[in-house]
């Protein structure tokens, strides 16, 4: 079987008000005005795709969000997004591979937070047999393609993957291609799968 995993929330937590956060006090606005103005819009997936740099996406989005940061300041936000690892789905990953499985990650992420997590986190890459990021292939969830890439690089038709992702949006697009789905909620959704597929 292929196993393919999200990052965000799935593998590592992630919080996008701990960025507005350090936002908000480095660029003097209130958090609540951040937060109401926060949406994960057309830059946000071009940066995602690798269509733009970093330096034009933190522009674009600090217009977005009226705010005067340096670059480095905005780095520095951008990567307080990252919480720490679910050591359970870690395991499980790994218990996987030692049995023979195909594990994979499929994340939509950027070049900013790649720079940082595999450093900070070096037992997720480890964990994986290959990493698919949307900054390098030039597409992201919920796009079909990137599913089809994924499934075409590793030799595995959509019937012998299973895919876990915390977005309803992308769940659904897995499904569609035949994919097994299973939407992860929280930090217990995982090991609880595969607790029920034991018995």
């Amino acid at each position: 079987m292929l196993y393919i995993f999200d990052l965000g929330n799935v593998i590592v937590d992630i919080d996008f008000n701990r960025v507005l956060g350090v936002w908000s006090d480095l660029g003097r606005v209130p958090l609540a005005t951040l937060q109401s103005r926060f949406t994960m819009g057309e830059s946000f997936e071009r940066h995602e795709r690798g269509e733009i740099s970093d330096e034009t996406f933190a522009d674009q989005l600090c217009d977005e969000l009226g705010l005067a940061l340096s670059f480095e300041q905005f780095t520095a936000g951008w990567q307080a997004v990252f919480v720490g690892v679910r050591t359970d789905t870690i395991r499980i990953m790994n218990t996987l591979r030692a049995r023979g499985e195909r594990v994979v990650i499929l994340s939509n992420t950027n070049r900013l937070h790649h720079r940082f997590w595999p450093s900070q986190y070096p037992e997720v890459q480890s964990a994986a047999d290959k990493l698919y990021l949307s900054q390098e292939m030039g597409m992201r969830k919920p796009e079909a393609r990137i599913w089809q890439q994924v499934l075409t690089e590793e030799g595995f038709t959509a019937d012998q993957a299973i895919f876990f992702d915390d977005n309803q949006e992308n769940i659904a697009a897995a499904q569609a291609l035949g994919i097994q789905s299973v939407q992860v909620f929280d930090a217990t959704t995982i090991p609880a799968f595969f607790a029920n597929a034991a018995d």
